[in-house]
């Protein structure tokens, strides 16, 4: 397999990655984005594409998958490279002050600098605890919605109380045959306007709504085909069921990177907010996954901190250079 070469590697393409490709870009530096989720945009495309965001300057309301939309077109001139579906599993420093990562399928790429803008770490589903639940994994139990074309006309439970549950409960109504939402509690922890559109679906027909309920069990020979609901009152209820999609949300872990000598605050990395550097030099740390005084977990300061570091990547990537900060109001945006 032929080695992936850039000048920086960002390890992590959600918002705070993407946005590091266009203020490199604007100063001649190539970026390649390594992520374990299948497309960019990180816990935005892939948590809640459909909630909106209110605190990015200049949008006074605009969705996440809009957002991630966006930052993908704004990095677009600069050709970055991707490699998805993949996590970032070890590193090592070569004797001409470069690192090569290595992914978890042997995909290596070598660049003078890392920048890791991995949000909270990698994502493991927060599964139920039933029985044989691992038996229906790919064979009726999804975790994640990728490809909502999936479900066309198919019996859908879906279980979970928070943004997630309830946006592909609105969503789902119009594409499979039925759709049953199972909460244990009365009280949802979504937007109120998605527990509104939620109840009048349920209201209207259109979906079957049990709360304080919770599913219990899974039934099927090779593929899930029902799923047995239980609620607090002792009702036993079976639904038959082509697939059961628990969202409990997604379990952040750093994975990997604990082995790779940073200094570590429980699941982030400690850095120096003069430009975000890590113990290790040539790597960086940005976004949710970082740690320091006075630390804001907010997209917006996720890109401040990008727009430093990329400043004194080009410093060690070019020693012998001086940087000449433009701006694009009077230069524009050139591509390579």
């Amino acid at each position: 397999m032929s080695m992936i070469e850039t000048d920086i590697l960002i390890i992590g393409a959600g918002p705070c990655g993407l946005f590091t490709v266009f203020e490199a870009g604007l100063i001649k530096l190539r970026c390649h984005l390594i992520d374990s989720l299948p497309q960019p945009g990180g816990q935005l495309a892939e948590i809640y594409p459909k909630k909106p965001i209110y605190d990015v300057p200049g949008f006074p309301s605009v969705l996440a998958g809009d957002l991630v939309d966006n930052l993908m077109e704004q990095a677009a001139p600069f050709k970055p490279g991707f490699t998805l579906g993949e996590r970032a599993e070890t590193i090592e420093k070569t004797d001409d002050d470069h690192f090569i990562v290595t992914t978890n399928r042997g995909t290596k790429h070598r660049a003078p600098v890392i920048a890791i803008a991995g949000g909270l770490g990698c994502f493991e589903p927060r599964k139920p605890e039933l029985e044989n639940l691992i038996k229906f994994e790919d064979h009726g139990v999804d975790y994640i919605i990728k490809d909502p074309e999936k479900f066309r006309d198919k019996k859908i439970v879906i279980a979970g109380g928070g943004d997630s549950a309830l946006d592909w409960t609105i969503f789902l109504a119009e594409v499979a045959s039925e759709v049953t939402l199972v909460h244990r509690r009365t009280k949802f922890r979504g937007a109120l306007d998605s527990v509104e559109k939620v109840t009048k679906l349920a209201e209207d027909g259109k979906i079957n709504l049990h709360t304080n309920a919770e599913v219990a069990e899974l039934h099927g020979e090779d593929e899930l085909n029902s799923v047995v609901i239980t609620t607090k009152e002792g009702e036993r209820i079976e639904k038959n069921a082509d697939y059961f999609i628990p969202l409990f949300g997604l379990s952040p872990k750093l994975g990997p990177l604990k082995d790779w000598g940073l200094n570590l605050n429980k699941e982030s990395i400690a850095v120096n907010t003069l430009d975000y550097s890590t113990n290790i030099p040539g790597i960086y740390a940005i976004g949710d996954i970082n740690d320091y005084e006075g630390k804001l977990r907010l997209i917006l300061c996720g890109f401040h901190e990008a727009t430093l570091m990329v400043q004194s990547a080009y410093k060690r990537i070019h020693p012998d250079k001086n940087l000449v900060l433009k701006y694009t109001t009077v230069s524009g945006v050139n591509s390579f």
